[in-house]
């Protein structure tokens, strides 16, 4: 008994520190193959011992909300669901039942709630109790209808997840590649949960619909009823399969040809009773509801033996593992490399070349190593980039360790980021792709962006080469001429600082009503209390800026470009050299970003904590004992209700 309670308390604490890294921080410190492996292990010791300790995974739903998000409390708990890998044991649930068989989307579960028609508030999951609200967010998903024709209340939940498609899109527009979101699910959580919607607005959230827990004025006898119901509110649900015990097998058959192809992520399937009379008279348990059950996909797993490591060197200079094995057959196709993600990952596995290894699919899409069955541990590290040659170095980020190029010069760096720079989101030359600047940048045509502006001092050597002309030379120059005419946004996304997307460049250069000398001058601290900029961002900024190099490269190439500046009008900017904290519920603005936007206009800076520099905090529940409260009253900070604030500034 003591070594099997041993072992539950080693794996409670194991896989708490893994939910709340995955739930609470959008960090994945193990893939899901093993955190089920070890779940069930829990599970499996529970029984045998009848011990279940305070805080065990196995009783616990979902993560703590986190301070920075108003929380609320949910008028019914949000429970997970009992699992199963098994589809004659999914056949056998369901009995003599009809149930629907949907796709188990794997996002950020959301709980929509609409009043007269209209959207007025949104909250994540959060343990299952209590969530984090989100209504600004969720009324910048793209699908999501702000009015629909039901006056009554309504309630109901869904996911809000983000596609293959537009994840890879969104990761390529990150800077720097251990920044990069493993996966749609981490990209989708952080989105949903930021705290300014903008950010949200332009990841490309969508929201699907799984299920109606409240309709006042209505009655349904059959969840299929349902939700047909909500597609005619304008909802988008999650596709489903009318099922019963003699075509169920069939059906998760359907989806399994289906996972590999399909964009929006997910990790499996759920059967929910048709029936709503009966499945709410079966009841629930501590944790699981008794009319509904997932279905996890089997993991297929292969062994082969680890060939070679890969080393894949990036523009910021990180250099990724890819693990090449002897090819094998998994869910229909061959397969036969796998990201390994980081250094951590590679030590973990005690990886070495001929090692033999099993290799999954995660979600039966992504190829992983599942497990090392050799350890052999032998793998060496490189001392050198593979591209350059220069040295490397095994640098510290957040939860993990990354192998870094050290060379400044390195081509691959400068490859990728040019490429950066003349990318869509930056200055947007068109048809200046990476074997066209590989090709100059060999050639020596380009050592700083401002030499873009200069090509046609190579026009001869450039038309002569393979794949150009006249006429291709003609059409690149024109290309890049047009780019001279750009923003200050796109100048700084295209510097390619770590950490900095467009989104970023966009907060950064409002903060400072866009004069690059005020941000070049910025210190991390000031840059830290943009609502939205972290402390790792902030840092890289002024890492970036401290470069007496970069400053003068940034100068040449400023002085190439047309940039277009808002106007101000300078007699409305009556707050001009205020800053101001926003803190609590609202009153008269719909929500934070909306009175930022209203103390912007005005020229004021809205920051996200409190410091010495902070003129205002508004929060309308002045005796509050919240921190941002407390540390305005060690400071002297004067703390106004929102009504004193507009009508003192606003008006």
């Amino acid at each position: 008994m003591d070594s099997k309670l041993t072992r539950i308390k080693e794996l409670t604490t194991i896989l708490k520190e893994a939910a709340e890294a995955y739930y609470a921080k959008d960090i994945e410190i193990m893939s899901n193959l093993e955190y089920d492996k070890l779940y069930d292990e829990l599970v499996q010791l529970e029984e045998e011992t009848g011990i279940v300790l305070a805080g065990s995974p196995t009783q616990t739903v979902g993560y703590e909300a986190v301070d920075e998000l108003p929380k609320e409390a949910h008028d019914k708990p949000m429970l997970s669901l009992a699992k199963t890998k098994s589809r004659e044991e999914l056949q056998g649930w369901l009995m003599d039942r009809e149930g629907l068989l949907s796709w188990k989307l794997d996002g950020l579960t959301i709980v929509l709630t609409y009043e007269e028609g209209r959207l007025s508030k949104a909250v994540t999951r959060g343990n299952g109790e209590v969530g984090e609200v989100i209504t600004a967010n969720a009324k910048s998903f793209k699908n999501v209808p702000l009015s629909i024709p039901h006056k009554g209340k309504l309630v109901l939940r869904g996911e809000a997840v983000i596609s293959y498609s537009d994840f890879e899109k969104i990761n390529a527009a990150i800077s720097d590649e251990a920044m990069k979101y493993k996966n749609p699910r981490n990209l989708c959580s952080g989105s949903v949960r930021q705290l300014n919607s903008a950010i949200t607005a332009e990841r490309s959230v969508n929201f699907y619909a799984f299920s109606l827990v409240q309709c006042e004025g209505k009655e349904f006898e059959t969840r299929e009823e349902q939700v047909m119901f909500l597609q005619t509110m304008g909802f988008g649900t999650v596709p489903y399969i009318k099922v019963n015990k003699d075509n169920i097998l069939q059906a998760i058959e359907e989806f399994a040809k289906k996972v590999e192809g399909y964009d929006i992520p997910s990790d499996g399937l759920v059967l929910i009773l048709d029936d709503i009379a009966y499945g709410e008279s079966l009841g629930r348990t501590s944790k699981f509801p008794r009319d509904s059950i997932a279905f996890k996909w089997a993991d297929e797993l292969r062994e082969t033996t680890l060939l070679e490591i890969e080393w894949s060197a990036s523009r910021t200079g990180l250099i990724n593992p890819v693990a090449i094995f002897e090819p094998v057959e998994l869910e229909g196709t061959t397969v036969s490399r796998a990201s390994v993600h980081n250094i951590s990952i590679v030590r973990a596995l005690k990886l070495g070349l001929g090692d033999r290894i099993s290799v999954y699919k995660a979600n039966m899409i992504i190829p992983q190593i599942a497990e090392n069955m050799t350890q052999s541990d032998t793998l060496e590290i490189p001392k050198c980039c593979p591209v350059c040659g220069g040295g490397t170095e095994v640098r510290q980020i957040n939860e993990g360790q990354f192998l870094y190029c050290t060379n400044e010069n390195c081509a691959a760096k400068k490859i990728k980021l040019f490429a950066l720079f003349v990318g869509r989101d930056g200055l947007n030359i068109d048809g200046m792709s990476e074997a066209t600047l590989e090709k100059f940048i060999a050639k020596g045509f380009l050592h700083e962006f401002s030499d873009l502006y200069h090509l046609d001092k190579h026009k001869d050597e450039i038309i002569s080469m393979e794949g150009f002309g006249q006429k291709s030379y003609d059409k690149l120059i024109q290309a890049v001429e047009a780019s001279r005419k750009t923003t200050l946004p796109k100048v700084i996304y295209g510097l390619g600082i770590a950490g900095v997307g467009l989104a970023t460049a966009k907060l950064i250069c409002k903060h400072f009503s866009y004069d690059i000398n005020a941000m070049v001058q910025a210190s991390a601290e000031e840059l830290s209390e943009i609502e939205g900029i972290g402390d790792v961002i902030a840092q890289a900024f002024v890492t970036y800026f401290a470069s007496k190099e970069n400053r003068t490269m940034v100068e040449r190439l400023l002085s190439e470009l047309d940039i277009q500046v808002e106007k101000v009008d300078e007699e409305s900017q009556t707050l001009t050299g205020q800053v101001v904290v926003i803190t609590g519920s609202l009153e008269l603005y719909e929500n934070r970003n909306v009175l930022k936007d209203a103390i912007e206009a005005k020229g004021g800076k809205v920051t996200g904590s409190v410091t010495a520099k902070t003129t205002y905090l508004i929060n309308n529940d002045i005796t509050s004992t919240s921190s941002k409260n407390k540390k305005a009253k060690e400071l002297s900070v004067p703390i106004v209700t929102e009504k004193e604030f507009v009508e003192k500034f606003l008006k």
